[in-house]
């Protein structure tokens, strides 16, 4: 069976003091993504703080019978799909304006200090712009975004990045806590495919760690592992799918390529899985895998829609 991993949490002191020895890392060889890194740590630090509020509150009680869990998932659906969960959505309203005063700062400019005055007037709904990011509906925040004159893709980070920490709390408490019953353990033991089992997102990398090819949720950072080593989007194994090293001095950091799909995933060795919310800077270190990726034509695929299917 390809396991789901628990990735225990850590304290903040912990996460930020990781973090930083993280970014001296980084920066120590490459000092060009000084200015990203600057913004990064604004972002992170937010996004743990609210972190820790989630977890001191009380998570929703979520009406979801382990046996309707279970089917969903031996089906590939996520387990959260199509589900009505309700948001904190006080908790998260002040910090989702800040993350947009610090993209705006951070380089972001007009662009992010619109889309907090639309968030401030109303223009956009709080509450439904949280839950379509928690539910990954991209094309509903794509459409709202460009009806309301505010680039897409930035309104889309600045949700992502709010609703994270609640996605994160949500899928730890289905999946890692004692409480999870066997039916639901059991069948997300037997998921074997390259979507989040929780959220359905797509991996941002997978970590090796002791051998073990791990993929990392891109959004609520759940861990897990498939049956064979084959393209997470396409499940191909033959000779279309192939990893191999840009930098050969560097054969830590590799890219799986596909050219049946023409998808891509980066893959790092590291010592151990990187704790919510710390994957966004092995993201961030491994840009120069992406742009070779996609200088040699291949892409990451949108995400999986899973609105429009019978749960």
């Amino acid at each position: 069976m390809a396991p789901y991993i628990d990735v225990p949490p850590s304290s903040r002191d912990d996460l930020l003091a990781s973090a930083c020895a993280r970014w001296d890392a980084v920066l120590a060889a490459r000092p060009d993504l000084e200015p990203a890194i600057d913004l990064q740590r604004r972002l992170i630090t937010l996004v743990v703080d609210l972190t820790r509020t989630i977890d001191r509150g009380r998570l929703p009680r979520l009406s979801l019978p382990p046996k309707y869990v279970a089917a969903k998932l031996d089906r590939g659906v996520p387990a959260f799909a199509g589900e009505p969960i309700p948001l904190p959505v006080p908790a998260l309203t002040a910090p989702l304006l800040e993350l947009c005063s610090e993209l705006a700062a951070g380089g972001a400019g007009a662009a992010a200090e619109h889309i907090r005055s639309a968030i401030e007037s109303g223009s956009i709904e709080i509450g439904s712009l949280l839950a379509a990011s928690l539910s990954r509906h991209q094309e509903a925040i794509r459409e709202g975004a460009v009806h309301r004159g505010l680039a897409p893709d930035l309104v889309w980070l600045v949700a992502e990045l709010a609703v994270s920490p609640f996605a994160h709390a949500l899928q730890r408490a289905l999946f890692s806590n004692a409480a999870s019953d066997q039916s639901i353990a059991d069948a997300r033991a037997r998921w074997d495919r390259g979507y989040c089992p929780a959220c359905g997102s797509w991996p941002a990398l997978a970590e090796v760690v002791g051998g073990r090819r791990v993929l990392r949720c891109s959004f609520c950072a759940a861990a897990w592992e498939l049956n064979a080593y084959a393209c997470i989007y396409c499940a191909e194994s033959g000779e279309a799918f192939v990893t191999a090293a840009p930098d050969e001095e560097r054969k830590d950091r590799r890219v799986e390529v596909c050219a049946t799909c023409a998808g891509y995933l980066k893959t790092i060795d590291m010592p151990e899985l990187s704790p919510f919310p710390l994957l966004a800077i092995a993201d961030l270190e491994t840009m120069d895998l992406d742009i070779a990726a996609m200088e040699r034509g291949y892409a990451r695929p949108p995400l999986k829609d899973f609105h429009h299917k019978g749960l």
